[in-house]
């Protein structure tokens, strides 16, 4: 076996780096730990042989050392001793491997399905697990040929979100080479690409792509955590969107990926958990900061238990100022090294916690006073499950956020004909009434109908109830309440007058988000009436079901969308400037064409209005199924967007039913 040594190091960067010091190259090697009381540094040979290096130095509680003759590519782990005191919420046990929580690539995706298992990666375990546990990979210094690529900036009025899992979005795509298919180099592939552009997406969300394991009970099932959002590598690729299944390959990958999107003017947002970690409860498996200094990374009580404020077992303290240097140092990687674009933060609330939400949480400073992460487009999903946690319209300027109040209103006005006027205005308006404060812009609602999680828009406009049952749960996950409409019949119907209806339905809702003031985002696949069964939370549906279908692509629908995103850039309202709406370029109209009165705006029957926008264009939106004229505004106008069946002449437009026509003066 080879000798190593240790030598005196550097307190920074954290984690495990290449570098040249004292006249040799090897690795640096940083640790926070405040609690532990030694660590050492365990590296793996290609036969599985470790070599246990004591790291001693240590200085404001970095455990530091270098190390000479360790290259890229080296498989290593931490093992961090210390006091097991739950009460004070100490678990360190030595005989457990850990992962860096800086490493840049991980192998390994654990089975712990059974109790057996799970005792394997318990923190009061004797054994030792070293031969099971996931290892870290030292990775070569960026090297990667970006080709003067740099990160598009892409204003907010223009910014259309498509929001995809990288697997789902080519795993059956006829024109993505079949080693290809579910990749990061899938999703780089010419056509894909070029469908994208087509469309008028300006940025895809990723669901998220670092690594991830499968929770234990999916495992049990047999079934997979297809969405990713229980994370365990929060600097790394997940191996499984490589085209060869290899953490360095990933990386490299998703470069190539962002770099090929950013040619064709398509920004990379990135879906991150910063929330909770793949640990989950304290008697889950420990991987890595549960073992490393439990106290410092996660929210505890007094009696030393996790605050479950995730819903997921654990709860990052982002309040703690050595974790909001882990996650600012997570977010700079992706940013500089990837040249991400931006971030959706899960749960997002969690981030503000000091335990109550506060603007001024130590990671809104980080993020405001940061010159790289505070020119990327933030986006925060407002809420976690703890006492406080719904925070819609109070995060920080820099932020937009995931506007559950849009998708809500819509609905009950689009499928259930609320007949609710005033919640449908404000709501294309911009939603001034969360949002307009504080000098913050229209852009700051993120507007959307669906979402990765809950029904996809074919759904909503086909089932009253959830189907979850494949999910292994007896149907009892997944939202119950989901305002949808079936329109007749629950699921699959072969009766042209009610796929009529439900497309429609599904036209309208489009045609209202894509022509709402704030930032539309589009579920990947609504626009081709992709289905996924009535199944509501598809979380751990890693098959056909969420895979989208191409081959049975709904190109009309498609169509619409592409048609009712270039009319968007066209209307200087919507992508032209970042400001709210006046009287004095939009004003509402009631079906006769005269300016709204507050009898108007109480009718509960009417359920139709127009909107006029910069004197030049006109939208007629009838949110009832039945037909409905309009007398116009004066003026020569001339239909530019249509749905369905109309009547038109100098005066008025009737149309048949549900849905937005759009005329330009």
């Amino acid at each position: 076996m080879t000798e190593y040594t240790v030598l005196s190091g550097l307190s920074a960067p954290l984690g495990v780096t290449l570098d040249h010091q004292h006249g040799q190259d090897g690795i640096n090697v940083a640790l926070y730990s405040e609690h532990a009381s030694g660590v050492e540094l365990c590296l793996f040979d290609a036969d599985g042989n470790e070599t246990r290096l004591p790291i001693t130095e240590r200085a404001n509680h970095i455990w530091r050392g270098f190390v000479p003759n360790v290259q890229a590519g080296q498989l290593y782990g931490f093992r961090v001793h210390g006091e097991t005191n739950p009460e004070q919420g100490h678990y360190f046990n030595p005989q457990k491997l850990l992962c860096d929580p800086y490493a840049k690539a991980l192998v390994g995706h654990p089975s712990y399905g059974s109790d057996e298992e799970r005792l394997w990666y318990h923190h009061a375990d004797p054994r030792d697990n070293a031969d099971k546990a996931v290892k870290s990979i030292v990775v070569a210094n960026d090297d990667f040929d970006w080709e003067g690529d740099q990160r598009l900036r892409t204003p907010w009025p223009k910014t259309v979100i498509y929001e995809m899992s990288v697997k789902g979005m080519t795993a059956r795509h006829p024109d993505v080479p079949e080693h290809e298919r579910g990749t990061f180099a899938g999703l780089a592939h010419p056509s894909v690409i070029a469908y994208l552009k087509d469309l008028g997406i300006t940025a895809v969300e990723l669901l998220p792509v670092t690594h991830h394991l499968d929770e234990a009970h999916l495992q049990a099932h047999g079934l997979t955590n297809y969405w990713g959002y229980n994370v365990l590598g929060h600097f790394a690729t997940d191996p499984r969107y490589a085209t060869d299944g290899n953490s360095v390959t990933a990386i490299n990958e998703f470069k190539a990926a962002v770099k090929a999107l950013h040619a064709a003017g398509i920004e990379v947002i990135m879906d991150v958990v910063y929330n909770h970690t793949a640990e989950q409860g304290i008697d889950d498996p420990m991987f890595c900061q549960k073992g490393i200094d439990n106290a410092n990374y996660y929210w505890l009580t007094p009696e030393g238990y996790y605050e479950n404020w995730s819903g997921c077992g654990n709860t990052v303290n982002a309040a703690k100022v050595h974790t909001t240097r882990w996650i600012t140092d997570s977010l700079r990687y992706w940013a500089e090294e990837c040249h991400v674009d931006g971030f959706r933060f899960d749960l997002g609330s969690v981030l503000g916690r000091t335990p109550a939400f506060s603007q001024e949480a130590a990671f809104f400073q980080a993020i405001y006073q940061d010159p790289i992460l505070s020119e990327c487009k933030m986006i925060a999903e407002p809420w976690d499950i703890g006492l406080g946690g719904y925070q819609l319209g109070a995060f920080p300027g820099r932020f937009g956020e995931w506007n559950d109040r849009y998708r809500n209103d819509m609905r009950q006005f689009w499928l259930h004909e609320s007949g609710n006027l005033g919640a449908l205005s404000t709501r294309i308006a911009g939603s001034s009434d969360i949002f307009n404060h504080n000098d913050r812009p229209a852009h700051a609602s993120i507007n959307f109908i669906t979402a990765h999680d809950g029904f996809c828009l074919q759904d909503l406009v086909s089932y009253n109830e959830k189907h979850n049952e494949a999910n292994g749960e007896d149907n009892r996950d997944g939202h119950n309440e989901n305002i949808s409409f079936n329109h007749g019949v629950e699921g699959f119907s072969d009766d042209p007058a009610i796929n009529d209806a439900r497309e429609a339905s599904a036209r309208a809702l489009l045609a209202a988000l894509c022509l709402s003031n704030g930032t539309p985002m589009l579920l990947a696949g609504d626009e081709i009436g992709h289905t996924q069964q009535g199944n509501n939370n598809t979380y751990c549906q890693d098959s056909e079901l969420t895979w989208l279908n191409w081959n049975e692509a709904n190109l009309e629908r498609s169509q619409y969308v592409r048609e009712l995103l270039a009319v968007r850039r066209e209307i200087a309202a919507f992508s032209g400037h970042d400001d709210w709406w006046h009287a004095e370029n939009a004003e509402w109209l009631n079906c006769n064409g005269e300016a709204m009165k507050d009898e108007d705006w109480q009718s509960a029957d009417t359920k139709a209005l127009q909107l006029l926008l910069d004197q030049q264009w006109l939208l007629l939106i009838n949110g009832k199924k039945a037909p409905q004229t309009f007398q116009l505004p004066e003026g020569n106008w001339q239909p530019k967007l249509e749905y369905g069946c109309a009547v038109y002449n100098d005066s008025t437009y009737s149309t048949d039913g549900i849905g937005i026509t759009v005329l330009k003066k």
